[in-house]
This record gives C-alpha cells, sequence and structure tokens, in this order.
C-alpha cells in the first residue's frame, strides 16, 4: 500500500463520517538566514567516508535543497540535503562556515 506508513496505528472507527488525511502534514516555513541556527560536525558515514553535516535547519525542502547545491559548488564535492541536514563529501567544515557567516546565517563548529 501506498500510504500505510501514514496511517499506522488506525485500525478500525465506528464514526462513519471519519475521513483519514494522507497528505496533510504541516508545511514548514523557511527562516530568514538570521534567524537560523546552524552547526556544522565532521562526520564518518558509510565506508568511513568523512562529511560535513550541516545540522539544524528550518527550511523547506526546496530551500534546503538550494542551499545544498550553493555548498556543493563552494566545495566542489558531492552532497545531499533532508530532513533539516545538509551532508557534504569531505572535510569542507572551514569553507562552509566562512560561508554561511557571509550569507547571515548564525552558525559555528560543533564535535571536535
Amino acid at each position: 500500500m501506498k500510504n500505510k506508513k501514514h496511517r499506522e496505528g488506525v485500525v478500525y472507527s465506528t464514526n462513519p463520517d471519519f475521513e483519514f488525511n494522507f497528505g496533510e502534514e504541516e508545511e514548514i516555513e523557511t527562516l530568514t538566514p538570521q534567524q537560523q541556527s546552524l552547526k556544522i560536525w565532521l562526520d564518518r558515514k558509510g565506508g568511513n567516508k568523512v562529511v560535513s553535516r550541516i545540522d539544524g535547519m528550518i527550511a523547506k525542502d526546496e530551500d534546503l535543497q538550494n542551499l545544498r547545491k550553493k555548498l556543493q559548488n563552494l566545495c566542489g564535492s558531492g552532497g545531499t540535503a533532508k530532513d533539516g541536514e545538509i551532508l557534504i563529501q569531505g572535510d569542507h567544515r572551514d569553507k562552509i562556515l566562512v560561508f554561511l557567516l557571509k550569507e547571515g546565517y548564525k552558525t559555528k563548529k560543533a564535535g571536535g
């Protein structure tokens, strides 16, 4: 079933007017760069590959993907973005930090 995961926990309703709304998830609004508080981490993902992880972004998926593209171009490497998190392949924390600060984001390096 296509939407099975969206209706987990709903087994049966005795209400004849009950309608289960599958796609009505609350839309996230993108905060301005000055309202964002981002952290830049160095992580190891599958196969012990090093990635720079930008965490804490509150934005629509479209805006998150736009920032990912800018960071990929800046660093000259691949990456991905979902659920408020951007992963850029390699250790590019310093480049990313300088770029995000210039763009007006509140950000800092986290971890070690």
